[in-house]
């Protein structure tokens, strides 16, 4: 039995399925498409892939809807398809789960490094085993062993990319992680340079450790450079909020 990846592609137009499947049949990838949410979660349970592209609008269930049932029956990766490229339908995206978002169109060699990027994450792990394997601070706790949150005792649910981020940067708590590390430990080198991408993560993380909307918390910013976790100094002194810039946008061929 072929151990190739194998990917449900889900989209209610052929041309892309179809276009989807031919290029990632190339880069060594299986392949099993769908053409409704409902046929997907079918597919899903019937093969177990190791990654799912959902396009957001489909007939009967959305992607998102797809993506919810995915999750309440067992892990799976999931990759959001969708023609809105906007960074706040990106950030939606990725507040509700997904552990990518491309817009369409997209280049299929984009495609495919997306792909192998969030396998990577999905049995990945950051340096750091010379770090403490538990940081407290305000109410939070760290278990870098455990791989656990808490704050106030109760468990803080994270996403395995969120996890992976912070994990990160707890490793190096008190040290400034730059841009590129972050980037490429987490999500691979294809994202090096993909800074917004990492802002909308890096937002998501200081809300789950207790931040107010729009303000750094404990995750502090370096404004060009990087992102350090202070445990030491107080929340006032975590000074500067993100840029605001938008990443360039990718060749079209599939869409």
């Amino acid at each position: 039995m072929s151990t190739d990846p194998l990917v449900l592609v889900a989209d209610d137009e052929i041309r892309i399925t179809k276009l989807v499947e031919l290029a990632l049949a190339d880069e060594g990838f299986r392949v099993v498409t769908a053409e409704s949410g409902r046929e997907a979660l079918e597919k899903a349970e019937e093969y177990r892939p190791d990654v799912v592209l959902l396009d957001i609008m489909m007939p009967d269930l959305d992607g998102i809807e797809v993506m919810r049932e995915l999750r309440e029956r067992r892990p799976v990766a999931v990759i959001l398809l969708s023609a809105k490229d906007s960074t706040s339908d990106k950030a939606l995206g990725l507040d509700l789960g997904a552990d990518d978002y491309l817009a369409k169109p997209f280049h299929p060699d984009e495609l495919a490094a997306r792909i192998r990027a969030v396998l990577r994450r999905t049995d990945g792990s950051t340096s750091g085993a010379d770090a403490a394997s538990v940081l407290v601070f305000d109410d939070v706790k760290i278990d870098l062993e455990r791989r656990t949150v808490t704050r106030d005792g109760k468990l803080v649910r994270l996403s395995r990319t969120e996890w992976l981020l912070l994990q990160h940067l707890a490793a190096n708590a008190g040290k400034v992680v730059i841009h590129s590390e972050l980037l490429t430990k987490v999500w691979g080198p294809e994202y090096r340079d993909d800074l917004q991408y990492l802002r909308v993560w890096v937002s998501r993380v200081r809300r789950k450790l207790g931040a107010e909307p729009g303000e750094p918390g404990r995750i502090r910013t370096l404004p060009g450079i990087g992102y350090m976790l202070d445990v030491e100094t107080a929340d006032e002194e975590s000074a500067g909020l993100d840029e605001a810039e938008e990443p360039g946008d990718s060749s079209d061929l599939i869409g």
